[in-house]
């Protein structure tokens, strides 16, 4: 399954838990809520995930867990926080490098629409182009899921 299908069907399910709970919640509850929404819509998936680093050859673990490794190539970190910050986008940067996945979803619940807290995180973006260093690439998924719906939002 390519990464566009798998991220599309990771936020139709985080849209389905928002339109029933709403923000305002504990992100433990949000995070049971998209498990059996995941599970619902038969994405395979693993739930906090062990992330060890490699240090001098030696695999070692520094406490690193991902919330979600879906289809074995998106990353999920999920929050419930007033705003999302750049120590979250860094968080989920430092998953896709340290795990070699390519796509990753940062996904805050505690929003009034939830298409303005998802952040789409691709590390590696350009690395086709040896003239450029690889820097992740981090894009707001609203502009997409805006312009999807017109441009009054319905």
């Amino acid at each position: 399954m390519l990464h566009e299908n798998v991220t599309e069907r990771i936020i139709q399910a985080a849209l389905k838990v928002h339109t029933a709970l709403g923000a305002g919640l504990l992100e433990s509850t949000y995070t049971a809520c998209f498990l059996h929404e995941l599970t619902i819509c038969g994405l395979q998936f693993q739930h906090q995930v062990r992330l060890p680093v490699i240090y001098e050859g030696k695999q070692l673990d520094a406490g690193y867990r991902i919330d979600f490794l879906v289809e074995n190539r998106v990353i999920v970190e999920l929050k419930a926080v007033e705003k999302l910050l750049p120590l979250h986008t860094a968080q989920v940067i430092t998953y896709l490098k340290l795990s070699g996945r390519r796509v990753g979803l940062l996904i805050n619940f505690n929003v009034p629409h939830l298409r303005n807290g998802i952040r789409r995180v691709v590390n590696g973006y350009g690395d086709e182009e040896a003239s450029l260093p690889s820097m992740p690439s981090v894009s707001s998924v609203s502009s997409v899921v805006e312009s999807s719906t017109g441009e009054d939002g319905n």
